[in-house]
């Protein structure tokens, strides 16, 4: 009963959090990539001391009129470059002008995404997490028709949804504050990070809600936040444990990882432990306020 019994403090500390989130998001927005607003990167792997700074590139690449080229430090000897889409014409030539100053020159990898392509791949981004958000309440209605009491069924699926945009909205943050201080950009990573979250988050909140579902049955007569707290103690430990090894091997990833996934094994770690709060302090106080408010 500790959760329910100080869910004012866990809920007002998730508002605090989702706020400073949105605040975050609307005052910087999320640093597209590539992925999204189209455009070129190239990853060049030079040997141990030789990488070139950041205003030699830009002065070997000024004459082949590529646009801005953004050029970032990656690892100790590596270089990654970010600029306009380019054609396979383009490219080679650019190899070839690095390869002049530097004949071992190594290129470990290329992608070059059109301005069109890169808007459909954000459509269907925000369709795929639209329907997911459908689906997931459609299924939590049916999942729990038979139980109507003191909540209705499709609330459960809301109340889920609630703590899945609460989920959402701190990474998302996170990530809009990482783009403006370090540059970091969100790509189609980002958006499998998001879609992954959702799945997790989902899957730990029924967890729970199964649990208030078949103590209902078994308890008709008890107090419904007393019976929602008997729930937490029976999922709590389960639920951290499954959580905590998870975000262990996040960590792994994220520490000792390649460059190409580190931030998606943060993205997807922030999402973890916020998507195991959100289950424990946030679904269950709003499903017991939402029983208290129905009944007066």
């Amino acid at each position: 009963m500790f959760v329910i019994k100080h869910k004012f403090i866990f809920l007002a500390f998730s508002a605090l959090l989702v706020a400073a989130s949105l605040f975050l998001l609307f005052r910087y927005g999320l640093n597209l990539g590539i992925d999204f607003r189209g455009g070129a990167i190239v990853e060049l792997a030079y040997g141990t001391g030789a990488r070139r700074e950041a205003a030699t590139i830009r002065q070997l690449l000024a004459p082949l009129n590529l646009g801005s080229v953004n050029v970032q430090p990656a690892g100790d000897a590596k270089l990654i470059l970010r600029l306009r889409a380019i054609s396979e014409a383009e490219h080679r030539e650019l190899l070839a002008t690095l390869r002049a100053d530097y004949p071992t020159l190594a290129e470990t990898r290329f992608s070059s995404i059109g301005p069109s392509l890169g808007a459909e791949l954000s459509r269907k981004g925000i369709i795929a997490i639209a329907l997911a958000v459908v689906f997931i309440i459609i299924y939590i209605a049916i999942a729990f028709w038979a139980v109507s009491r003191p909540v209705r069924s499709w609330k459960y699926g809301l109340i889920a949804i609630i703590a899945l945009l609460h989920d959402i909205a701190i990474p998302a943050g996170v990530f809009a504050y990482l783009g403006f201080r370090y540059g970091i950009e969100v790509d189609a990573l980002f958006l499998t990070a998001l879609l992954t979250i959702f799945g997790l988050s989902i899957s730990d909140t029924i967890v729970v809600f199964d649990r208030i579902r078949e103590n209902l049955k078994k308890h008709r007569n008890e107090n419904f936040a007393e019976v929602v707290g008997q729930s937490l103690n029976e999922t709590f430990v389960r639920s951290f444990n499954t959580s905590l090894t998870v975000i262990l091997a996040l960590l792994a990833v994220l520490f000792f990882g390649s460059e190409t996934t580190r931030w998606f094994a943060l993205a997807l770690t922030i999402g973890m432990i916020v998507g195991t709060y959100s289950s424990i302090f946030v679904a269950s106080p709003l499903l017991v306020l939402w029983s208290g408010a129905r009944s007066k």
